[in-house]
């Protein structure tokens, strides 16, 4: 399959090489960028994840992209589309998420990336809907969901996969429909 590749003025958005694992292992290894996640990931889980995230982009031609800042950082975390798991109340759907070391937060890359990801999500692939999700504490990365056109209309949902009584365990769920074009 194909692999649909994008960038935008300063960024690329790429397949996955090799070369981006041992910055990826210490992206998921800082507590600060975990902060949202049950725990940060060890070094196998890292790559067990990274060889997850190419397999899905090989089998679909999309997926959750490596980032890379032109003439700067060859890699700085992931933006992207994927299926999560059919365990959660919006299953099926296409998410968009996005996860960056945290020394390249604040600079808009994620906002950059992820409205690149939705140009490929509605124009290339004609998707009807994509959804993100987070903990209801994780106001960074609700602020970058509104920043992207996504909206929240109160629905939330207890994530399947953490504990009763966890502090990440309530979700809100974001939603985001092509616009429709007049006149074009």
């Amino acid at each position: 399959m194909t692999v649909i590749f994008a960038e935008t003025e300063r960024l690329l958005l790429r397949r996955w090489r090799d070369s981006d694992l041992p910055a990826f292992a210490a992206l998921n290894a800082d507590p600060e960028v975990m902060k949202y996640f049950a725990a940060p990931l060890n070094h196998t889980e890292s790559h067990a994840l990274a060889k997850r995230i190419d397999q899905f982009m090989q089998q679909h031609g999309w997926g959750l992209w490596a980032v890379e800042v032109k003439h700067g950082a060859p890699f700085i975390g992931f933006v992207g589309l994927s299926i999560p798991g059919e365990d959660l109340p919006c299953s099926p759907c296409v998410e968009i998420g996005w996860r960056l070391a945290a020394e390249h937060w604040g600079q808009g890359y994620a906002s950059e990336a992820a409205l690149c990801a939705l140009d490929v999500a509605f124009g290339t692939l004609k998707l009807p809907e994509v959804v993100s999700f987070t903990a209801e504490i994780n106001l960074p990365s609700r602020r970058v969901m509104t920043r992207i056109g996504m909206s929240f209309e109160g629905e939330t949902f207890e994530h399947p996969r953490l504990p009763l009584g966890h502090a990440l365990r309530k979700h809100v769920l974001y939603r985001k429909r092509p616009s429709l074009e007049v006149g074009v």
